[in-house]
């Protein structure tokens, strides 16, 4: 059977429908998942007509990474969503073997992507082309192929197309592949004959992993940053511990030299187990990140696969960047979600251990005035389970270890963070996922969880001495709400 007959929209929409809101205890509810099916890169991010759009990467027929289509949903206010529904999927020659990733943009008024297309041939040899579309009435009507494939001196692994200004013409950066295996950014530039490519954006970057996904090229002020996922590059003690990684260079992007100028070293944006392919919009001054809460090629991680889905996109988180380093913070629409009436004040001096139950779906925000304490540990206990962090102040070490779980993903991250007197943390606690901002967003940690039990978590947080106080604020937040779903 084709791919097009496969992917039969009508039903597709109704099953989806059909599946809102999630009942099982695993599903997220502050997190946008399917209820069946894949999710992972999110891809055309704009804003446009009034909401923000979001499409992501979907298999709506399993769990494995293959028949990638893309879903969409969008949102006035990141609190509520339209229904989910397919919005692009394999139908030609081009694409045949997966719609991959990409942009969104604004043109005469249309809401346009681009992505790429893949395709293999009968000995499996692969194809990737980049091709625009427009999306009407819920679909992307497929439209015009501008770049055919990569440049001679590259392989086909040349995807993920983000779209950019500079000087008054439009360009784009890709992630590429040279043909000695080594990842780079190649830059293209529209004129008046199609797409020219203007070569490769250097970097003091060598030999860092065999090939960079997922571009995006912002620019914050006087300076720009160049975010790319790097495959292939070595684990260190601090850093760069998961298989891939989603980080960013800061400093001057000259396309005219074709350069990454005075740029820092590479940093990572989450230092968590599940972070992976973000992709930044720019609306009004605010650049809003959505990231893929998973990690390919680590699929035994993920065991609602077992239940018939995988996945979900992050919370929207608004970056910033102070001298070379880039904070996030989630949206502040998401305040929205707080349930006033159960909030919670946070209050203790001089105690070394404190706990308190936590509802089904919870925001935090902590401050731990350390006081003479070295060791300050945050756990979150769902039973015999536990999520742990747990700061080192002495070596200016957070560790995060999940082996205290006994299904899903195990392990421990570890990251340097400096807090000399307070540390502060603003944590989201899903039914499977926690998202943890410290010291008011200079790192982050997205975190996959699968316990055993559905039952409320407990915080508890103790140190090796008397802290000299504990104070914050713990909210009980409504769900995300799909129009149409049933009892919304």
């Amino acid at each position: 059977m084709s791919a097009v007959e496969h992917f039969d929209k009508v039903e597709i929409d109704a099953r989806i429908a059909a599946g809102f809101p999630p009942v099982h205890h695993l599903h997220n509810r502050l997190h946008i998942e399917m209820p069946f099916g894949l999710i992972n890169d999110p891809n055309g991010l704009v804003y446009h007509d009034g909401a923000y759009h979001i499409f992501y990467q979907w298999n709506p027929f399993g769990c494995a990474h293959k028949n990638k289509s893309w879903a969409h949903t969008s949102t006035r206010d990141f609190c509520t969503y339209t229904m989910p529904t397919l919005a692009l999927w394999p139908s030609d020659a081009h694409d045949k073997d997966g719609c991959y990733s990409g942009c969104g943009t604004m043109e005469d008024g249309r809401l346009r992507v681009l992505y790429t297309c893949n395709a293999k041939d009968e000995a499996g040899v692969r194809s990737s082309a980049q091709r625009f579309g427009t999306f009407v009435r819920g679909a992307v009507q497929k439209e015009e192929i501008i770049i055919k494939g990569p440049p001679a001196g590259f392989t086909a692994h040349f995807r993920d197309p983000y779209l950019f200004n500079w000087k008054g013409a439009r360009h784009l950066v890709i992630g590429a592949q040279t043909a000695d295996e080594r990842g780079c950014v190649l830059v293209y530039r529209e004129q008046p004959c199609g797409w020219a490519c203007l070569g490769e954006l250097r970097t003091q970057l060598n030999d860092f992993g065999y090939m960079w996904e997922c571009p995006n090229l912002l620019s914050f002020g006087d300076y720009d940053v160049l975010v790319f996922c790097p495959q292939g590059v070595p684990a260190r003690d601090y850093d760069r511990q998961n298989i891939y990684q989603a980080g960013y260079i800061a400093g001057h992007a000259s396309i005219d030299a074709m350069e990454m100028l005075m740029h820092g070293r590479f940093k990572e944006l989450d230092h968590g187990f599940d972070f992976y392919a973000p992709q930044v919009m720019t609306h009004e001054g605010r650049h809003i990140l959505v990231g893929w809460m998973g990690m390919p090629d680590r699929e035994a991680d993920y065991p609602s696969c077992e239940e018939g889905w995988m996945h979900s996109l992050t919370l929207p988180r608004v970056l910033t960047l102070r001298q070379g380093h880039i904070f996030s913070e989630p949206a502040h629409e998401l305040k929205a979600l707080r349930h006033r009436e159960t909030e919670r004040p946070l209050e203790a001096a001089g105690e070394s251990e404190f706990s308190t139950t936590l509802y089904d779906l919870t925001e935090i925000l902590l401050d731990l005035t350390m006081g003479d304490a070295y060791s300050v540990s945050v756990e979150l206990l769902f039973g015999l389970e536990k999520l742990v962090l747990r700061y080192d102040r002495l070596a200016q070490v957070m560790r995060i270890d999940r082996t205290g779980m006994k299904r899903g993903g195990r392990g421990e991250r570890k990251f340097k963070l400096y807090a000399e007197q307070t540390l502060s943390l603003r944590m989201y606690v899903d039914r499977g996922a926690v998202e943890v901002f410290f010291q008011h967003g200079e790192e982050a940690a997205t975190i996959a969880l699968f316990p055993e039990k559905n039952i409320r978590p407990t915080m508890r947080i103790f140190s090796d001495v008397d802290m000299e106080q504990i104070s914050g604020v713990l909210w009980e937040l409504e769900p995300l709400h799909f129009e149409g779903e049933r009892n919304g």
